[in-house]
């Protein structure tokens, strides 16, 4: 990855480890301001658009903290393996909750991220954990997993 990718992809990487309500004023630092943003919930444009999105993460959640755990880089486009740590609002249960995804970017030549698409799977990372979702989740997995090599 030449250098400028680099030093792009390392800017992206410490918005996301250091995210905070108050950081999202910078948001256009990161994002071109017609960026589309992708997730299991979400496909929004715009910066007002993404900014939302992260604002309503802020407010479902307490603690949210996104570790990147690897990058790799080749043109304009880059991956970003990632961790989210949070906590649920409102539950009786408070231990840490992590989510591990990735993320695909395409950034501008000027470094700007022009498509952020997030990939995870919600079944497991998310609605398994759910008290009564959970345990339709959990069912369904055991019925749709192929039996091991005894069975």
């Amino acid at each position: 990855m030449s250098e400028v990718r680099r030093l792009d992809v390392e800017r992206v990487v410490r918005f996301y480890e250091t995210l905070s309500p108050e950081r999202l004023a910078h948001i256009g630092n990161v994002y071109a301001p017609d960026a589309r943003f992708k997730d299991p919930f979400n496909d929004v444009q715009g910066l007002a658009a993404i900014e939302a999105v992260f604002r309503h993460m802020f407010r479902q959640v307490q603690e949210p903290r996104f570790c990147v755990t690897s990058r790799l880089a080749v043109g304009h486009d880059a991956w970003l393996e990632w961790e989210f740590h949070f906590r649920f609002r409102r539950w009786r249960e408070t231990e840490i909750q992590l989510v591990r995804g990735a993320t695909r970017l395409e950034l501008s030549p000027e470094g700007h991220v022009l498509v952020h698409r997030d990939y995870w799977d919600t079944g497991e990372e998310l609605f398994a954990r759910l008290p009564v979702m959970g345990a339709l989740v959990r069912f369904l997995q055991r019925r749709l997993s192929a039996p091991g090599p005894q069975g």
